[in-house]
């Protein structure tokens, strides 16, 4: 006699009796022959190749120059002056002359380069406060501390040093709690900044704005293009400063500190500079009181960390009008200690198409994988004629 279950049931993990769930899908299996896998290959090398050589064409229609002004020029001076630790932080200005052998038509981004500058570092990138750059006030300074406990103290990074409670027979457990409560509001409240900028986050116990590596090394080099015409009188390049930095690093990652009825330098109150700046955050562009604090574009774009040592970042928009620009002058205030980290400061003007700058990786990439391909392919066509259809012909 056949057993049954006591508590016959319909089965609660049985799928449904659908062709999803039953795998009854209908599918195609392709068989991989010769006559089907090296046509495909031949297919992916001319594509690959044909778009290799049209993003080389496109990359050839953009105009870029390089001008290494680390030693050139004037700026030899400013390089030994670097090397003299009384003098670094003064003022140095220095004049290279370059010219164009090509009209650079249209809108010409400029940028400024550094050669041998690990910004990829872990310990780098990390010293950084994402909280002080979102405008958050706890983060920028800190707060006013709550009375502690007697039994409490702080050490001199306005941390809490708590010693352990007498028992007593009365209270001992009311008297741990406060303590407890007690120490907990002091923690919360120092918050500023945060421990990874560290060894860039007090001066004397004030905390810096912004803190951490980053800040602290910012390029801060200045730029002034001039044109000679063939007349030899200079003019000035028009140069636009805003609209260099990412939409979403301008408007979500990076925000000023709010108050209110209190002015930007206000905000910044019990806060100083980082120790390599000559001006603090909120002086950063005297020209555009909205291009001050954290959202100031020069600040944003440095923030941005480079993947390699030799990158470039974008320091203004050059619009121009002229049909000839040549023996262009890059001046500034000679500043950045390049020499300290062994490295080399370059200028490159540069246009643009709609597939970017001047990179020529991707063009060679496409076309190299294409040639790879491609030799596969008749390695394995040949290898197919020799090899593959004679054992086809062979009886089973």
């Amino acid at each position: 006699m056949a057993k049954t279950a006591a508590n016959s049931r319909p089965l609660a993990r049985r799928p449904d009796n659908s062709a999803f769930k039953q795998q009854r899908l209908p599918a195609w299996s392709p068989m991989l022959t010769g006559g089907t896998v090296l046509p495909f290959f031949f297919f992916m090398g001319v594509l690959c190749i044909l778009l290799g050589v049209w993003l080389l064409l496109t990359v050839q229609g953009t105009y870029e120059i390089k001008v290494d002004y680390t030693e050139a020029g004037t700026c030899d001076r400013c390089y030994e002056l670097r090397n003299l630790s009384k003098k670094a932080h003064e003022p140095c200005t220095c004049r290279v002359n370059f010219s164009l052998k090509e009209n650079f038509t249209g809108d010409v981004f400029f940028y400024y380069g550094l050669v041998n500058f690990h910004q990829n570092l872990r310990r780098y990138m990390d010293s950084r406060d994402d909280g002080q750059m979102v405008g958050r006030l706890k983060n920028l300074k800190v707060q006013s501390h709550p009375h502690p406990h007697p039994r409490m103290q702080l050490d001199s990074n306005n941390d809490c040093i708590c010693y352990p409670v007498q028992k007593s027979k009365l209270h001992s457990a009311t008297l741990a709690n406060k303590l407890l409560l007690s120490s907990v509001l002091v923690i919360s409240s120092n918050q500023s900044p945060s421990s990874y900028c560290h060894p860039f986050i007090h001066v004397n116990k004030t905390p810096i704005a912004p803190c951490g590596a980053i800040a602290n090394s910012m390029f801060n080099d200045s730029f002034t293009l001039n044109y000679h015409s063939a007349v030899g009188k200079a003019e000035a390049v028009p140069l636009y400063r805003k609209g260099i930095a990412w939409y979403t690093d301008k408007n979500v990652k990076f925000r000023n500190p709010s108050m209110p009825n209190k002015t930007l330098p206000q905000v910044f109150e019990g806060t100083v500079q980082p120790l390599y700046w000559q001006k603090p955050v909120y002086q950063l562009d005297p020209s555009d009181p909205n291009n001050n604090g954290f959202v100031n574009e020069d600040l944003i774009v440095w923030m941005r960390e480079a993947a390699f040592p030799k990158f470039k970042k974008l320091y203004g928009i050059l619009n121009r009008n002229h049909p000839v620009f040549r023996d262009g002058l890059p001046a500034g205030d000679y500043n950045y200690p390049a020499q300290y980290f062994q490295g080399r400061k370059q200028v490159v003007l540069s246009t643009v198409t709609w597939f970017g700058g001047q990179n020529h990786f991707l063009p060679i990439a496409y076309m190299v994988t294409g040639g790879l391909v491609l030799l596969l392919a008749v390695v394995l066509t040949v290898v197919y004629v020799k090899v593959g259809k004679g054992r086809m012909n062979l009886p089973d």
